[in-house]
């Protein structure tokens, strides 16, 4: 049978979790808190974690960048629901996950996770996959940034096969999206999951080229909209569309549901949560506002490369 070396991932997810927290802070001006965890061996779900937190910053209003490494002795529903065939094997799932919640609503909030899993069953061969992607939202659009994002999600997949950014950039549309509100949580990036085509080794390197292409993606449109004046009615917009992202983490994301049904640590779970948010009943955007237009000519899937 064979075996699936995880320190050589752990080494890797680390490392980009404080590649990461340390280029945002010298460019936020404030330093990430570090929360280390792991469960008691008791625990329904055994493991650590480093939770990356900043708060109150110059330019994130709140930011959180986690990594966590666990291991159950079977898969939770929401692991299982698509892959049946997978229910009462043990598991063991690494990956280091953000979101970024600026202050400034002319800056996007983002998200990106890079995952591994990996199930087992006495006798029989791991089964194993990667996932993961990243996608950007934004309160105020700006065709240049969504360009911007989609081609560096591009770049990191065209080396290995040109047909998975349309594929994953598609799932990405197809997954951030609110079935209750018809409506996407944001402009996309790319998504992917259950993911093993290339082999473990190919596979990892297509994971790491995601997770590495991150900062290349999301710190140039961080630098151009930090200094941007804004209103008091910008944040409440940006409020009240960070009111859809809470509604997708809770209602849709695989990951949030992974982690709270398998006993994971919630603090660590819901720090992808903004700290203010607001709900407006049946509120519409004035017409033909820059409100209005994130919904008409940003919050609809198209081809942001050729745009």
């Amino acid at each position: 049978m064979s075996k699936i070396d995880t320190a050589v991932l752990k080494n890797y997810l680390t490392g980009l979790q404080d590649r990461i927290t340390q280029t945002m802070a010298e460019l936020d001006g404030k330093e990430f808190a570090t929360d280390s965890w792991s469960k008691p061996e008791d625990a329904k779900l055994k493991g650590d974690g480093r939770s990356r937190i900043l708060e109150g910053g110059n330019i994130l209003e709140r930011g959180g960048v986690g990594f966590s490494h666990v291991r159950g002795d079977s898969m939770p529903p929401s692991a299982t629901a698509h892959r049946p065939e997978l229910a009462g094997r043990s598991f063991e799932a690494m990956g280091v996950s953000l979101v970024f919640h600026p202050r400034n609503p002319h800056i996007p909030t983002v998200h990106m996770n890079v995952r591994c899993f990996i199930a087992q069953a006495e006798g029989k061969d791991p089964v194993w996959w990667f996932g993961g992607g990243m996608d950007l939202t934004p309160y105020y659009g700006d065709a240049a940034d969504c360009k911007h994002f989609h081609i560096a999600c591009k770049n990191a997949l065209d080396p290995f096969n040109k047909e998975l950014h349309p594929k994953f950039k598609k799932w990405c549309d197809d997954y951030f999206y609110l079935k209750h509100r018809d409506e996407p949580r944001g402009i996309g990036g790319i998504f992917y999951d259950d993911f093993s085509e290339l082999g473990f080794e190919k596979s990892f390197e297509m994971t790491r080229s995601v997770g590495d292409a991150f900062l290349d993606a999301y710190i140039p449109i961080v630098k151009k909209h930090m200094n941007d004046p804004y209103t008091e009615a910008q944040r409440e917009f940006q409020a009240f569309r960070r009111g859809r992202y809470v509604e997708f983490n809770l209602v849709f994301d695989r990951g949030t549901l992974f982690g709270l049904q398998s006993g994971g640590r919630t603090e660590s779970i819901l720090m992808s949560m903004p700290p203010i948010v607001r709900w407006g009943y049946d509120w519409k955007p004035a017409e033909d506002s820059p409100e209005a237009r994130l919904y008409s000519e940003f919050l609809k899937p198209k081809d942001w490369i050729n745009t």
